[in-house]
């Protein structure tokens, strides 16, 4: 973790707990998860508790603790992409990519997450990687996407089987 990154973030922002959600997105941001050195530096500068702080990164899904790949795929299970085969999509991913859903690659390069709803039920089955969306979801799509971003050839549209 780069505390230039950190000092700078902070410096952006008035030093007062009302800019806490703003610090912790653009944190968030930067580092892709919430760091607990950032979180100290946080807590500090907007003269909080560090408790205080946790409860936001906590209490807000946005957030993560843990460090996230360079990927985030998100797999919708809401009502429409679930009739649709959403379930089926997400098996295809965790097998593809060898993890569960919210889980992170050993590697750092992708983090798979199931999510309810992206408001997207006119494309469903959706996959979102890096808030892209990929319309139309098949698990032969899926897996076909995961060998496109190994490949870091990020299509727009998933490839046909």
């Amino acid at each position: 973790m780069s505390e230039i990154a950190v000092s700078e973030i902070l410096g952006r922002y008035p030093a007062d707990r009302t800019s806490s959600l703003a610090v912790l997105g653009d944190i968030q941001a930067e580092y892709k998860y919430l760091p607990r050195e950032a979180l100290e530096e946080t807590a500090k500068w907007l003269h909080m508790h560090l408790s205080e702080i946790y409860q936001i990164a906590t209490f807000f899904k946005a957030f993560s603790l843990t460090p996230k790949g360079d990927h985030i795929i998100k797999v919708c299970l809401g009502t429409a992409c679930y009739v649709g085969g959403g379930s089926r999509i997400l098996a295809a991913m965790e097998k593809a990519l060898g993890i569960k859903a919210g889980s992170t690659t050993p590697d750092y390069k992708f983090s798979l997450e199931a999510i309810r709803c992206m408001g997207a039920c006119a494309l469903g089955p959706v996959v979102a990687v890096d808030d892209h969306v990929h319309g139309q979801m098949s698990d032969t799509k899926a897996a076909n996407l995961i060998s496109s971003l190994r490949q870091e050839e990020v299509p727009t549209e998933p490839k046909e089987a």
